[in-house]
């Protein structure tokens, strides 16, 4: 039967797709020198085709982090670090600066702008809240309620799991070329091989637990260590716990953790 116009008209069209907001977990590229040229030597050394570990990266996504940078440093092409970067098989999506100059070259480049994540000093002083006057005197405290998420099966390579919102716990083995994501802490009841990035949403307090760090890659609001750097042989293969300096340096902690049975 022919449809009627008034029928045809009444259908709505089903849409081919949906924009929704999402949270990626990423690494962040910190640029300690305004040579760009000694960024992309060491890139390769340590990453490129010919490097150290060519295969380390499998194309993760990364923010170009300038935000050391002074605003005096001139504006350089980065077109060159992102052809590094794409051979180290790492993926730019975003550039983080503390000025404004820089969203032209991000927006020529096709890059994402990340706005600069606020400083420890800033994160203290948001602390700080004013109880407004029509507030109760004195209101008891709400218990904090931490979701957890749970993994009790061994991690292989290539799997990723990421604990959105909550901390992540694994009962089972990250083996190499795993990877294990949270916005909060990570806790690895079982030897950590692969890659752990805990705080990934800007915590600077997750902390990283593991009965046995052997990892790839290590990372808190990240700030990361690899395996180019290893671990002190009191640390390596034991029990150990990762987290951030509070002197504002941006450096990991890596600490034995002592286990009783």
């Amino acid at each position: 039967m022919p449809i009627s116009s008034s029928s045809a008209a009444a259908v709505a069209p089903t849409p081919s797709f949906d924009i929704k907001s999402t949270r990626l977990a990423t690494l962040a590229l910190i640029v300690k020198t305004s040579s760009l040229e000694d960024v992309c030597q060491d890139l390769l050394q340590l990453y490129g085709k010919a490097g150290d570990n060519p295969d380390f990266f499998d194309q993760d996504p990364v923010v170009i982090d300038v935000s050391q940078w002074q605003p005096e440093v001139p504006i350089g092409d980065l077109s060159m670090l992102l052809a590094v970067m794409k051979e180290c098989r790492l993926a730019p999506i975003a550039l983080r600066a503390t000025h404004q100059a820089w969203l032209g070259v991000a927006q020529a480049l096709g890059l994402g702008w990340a706005e600069p994540e606020p400083g420890r000093s800033s994160l203290e002083k948001a602390v700080e809240v004013v109880v407004p006057v029509q507030a109760e005197p004195n209101p008891p405290p709400r218990p904090a309620v931490i979701p957890t998420m749970v993994v009790d099966k061994p991690l292989r390579s290539g799997q990723k799991v990421y604990a959105r919102g909550c901390d992540l716990v694994v009962l089972a083995m990250v083996n190499q070329g795993a990877e294990v994501v949270a916005d909060g802490n990570i806790h690895v009841y079982a030897p950590l091989r692969g890659k752990a990035m805990a705080g990934a949403s800007g915590n600077v307090n997750a902390r990283i637990f593991s009965l046995s760090l052997e990892p790839e890659l290590i990372s808190i609001a990240g700030v990361y260590r690899t395996s180019e750097n290893p671990l002190p042989a009191n640390i390596h293969g034991k029990p150990a716990q990762v987290q951030l300096s509070n002197d504002g340096q941006d450096k990991l902690l890596i600490n034995a953790l002592t286990v009783s049975y």
